[in-house]
């Protein structure tokens, strides 16, 4: 598919998936937040990983406040995003405490993420991570990712292929309504290693 076609399918896709998620009601949204916090309890690369990143989420997000908690309960270091929104450049950034988050400024965005100027622990430059949870638009069962359009992800996973030896796992939370019969992709988009969704096998 040309490049043109492949962003014009994208932009529609995304419309489509911003509408169904306009529709989920909290108590929905709710429900399959907590039914892949407890898949990921029990899933074994998070069994395994040490270093984990995770994303703070928006509204129309599969909420990740119970995965951060649980994180720390299990003696993991817990990373967070801290983009630039001049650009596409993300870094992985320490958490101190699942408590601080509501102390962080808030961005345009609405999400809580430590201050530019603030110096933290990066991930990729204190050892890498080992397992990235990932956000997304929409995902389907092959591993392609729609995200919002800045690339701050794809960006990112190639960074770590670059400055770690072993590539971390990466794992998509998704409302079941984010999945998708296939999802269009450009030579950019980098894949995930598995989307975690309500009717998902487990691993």
């Amino acid at each position: 598919m040309a490049v043109a076609a492949v962003s014009s399918t994208k932009q529609s896709l995304r419309a489509e998936l911003k509408r169904r998620l306009r529709a989920l009601s909290a108590e929905e949204r709710l429900r399959q937040s907590r039914l892949l916090a407890q898949k990921v309890f029990t899933h074994s690369q998070y069994q395994k990983s040490k270093r984990i990143s995770i994303f703070l989420s928006m509204q129309d997000e599969i909420e990740t406040e119970e995965i951060i908690k649980d994180i720390f309960q299990q003696g993991k270091t817990c990373f967070i995003p801290r983009y630039q929104f001049q650009s596409n450049h993300m870094d992985m950034v320490k958490l101190a405490s699942p408590e601080e988050i509501s102390s962080l400024p808030k961005t345009s965005w609405n999400i809580h993420q430590p201050s530019e100027v603030e110096v933290r622990e990066e991930a990729l430059s204190t050892g890498g991570l080992d397992l990235i949870f990932m956000p997304g638009l929409g995902f389907d069962k092959h591993g392609n990712r729609l995200g919002r359009g800045r690339g701050y992800y794809d960006a990112y996973l190639k960074r770590c292929l670059q400055s770690q030896d072993v590539r971390p796992y990466t794992l998509a939370l998704a409302f079941k309504e984010q999945i998708c019969l296939q999802v269009p992709v450009d030579e950019n988009d980098m894949k995930v290693d598995e989307v975690l969704y309500e009717d998902s096998s487990a691993s």
